[in-house]
């Protein structure tokens, strides 16, 4: 139960720009004064800020979850290639930010969301979130000595297939990993 609610999770995350690239567009604010009449100075983009913040709140949030996930292990020489993937994502999120600011009513967004947001979560094996980049996070393919390729996210640097050792894994899926060893 656990895991499908981080799946959830990661997968409202690595969607949720969508919605605020789409709020910044629509240049929808918190109503300040209606909170207290004092607040009124306060500009737009504080409001940008917060609505940044909650994605990457959120994904703290699910940095922190991951610790419930099952363990799993990956041994030295059991990897044959490594692939970084940092950028193999930037141009489905540049996508993401294009269809979110040509989108013209917050009712289709929700459409289009709804639909990305199934689509990612059924896919089953990418859950590339950008925010992890700010927590020093970095994504690469794996090919296994059974030619399996997994996604692993991790702090460290992989470069060298004959010397990684990913001891502390947690299974998100059954071709997605994250380490929890810094």
């Amino acid at each position: 139960m656990m895991n499908y609610i981080y799946r959830l999770l990661l997968t409202f995350n690595s969607t949720s720009l969508l919605l605020v690239v789409y709020a910044i567009k629509e240049q929808t604010v918190i109503n300040w004064v209606s909170i207290h009449p004092k607040l009124d100075f306060i500009p737009d983009s504080v409001s940008y800020c917060l609505f940044f913040l909650v994605p990457v709140l959120l994904t703290f949030l699910s940095l922190l979850l991951s610790r419930f996930l099952a363990n799993d292990n990956i041994e030295n020489g059991k990897i044959e290639e490594v692939e970084q993937a940092n950028n193999a994502f930037l141009p489905s999120y540049l996508g993401y930010f294009f269809v979110a600011l040509s989108v013209s009513s917050f009712e289709t967004l929700w459409f289009i969301f709804a639909i990305l947001f199934l689509f990612t979560f059924f896919s089953q094996t990418l859950y590339f979130n950008p925010l992890f980049l700010l927590f020093r996070y970095h994504f690469y393919y794996l090919t296994t000595t059974n030619r399996v390729k997994i996604f692993v996210i991790t702090r460290k640097s992989l470069k060298s297939p004959s010397n990684i050792d990913l001891p502390k894994l947690k299974r998100i899926n059954d071709f997605t990993f994250i380490d929890k060893e810094k």
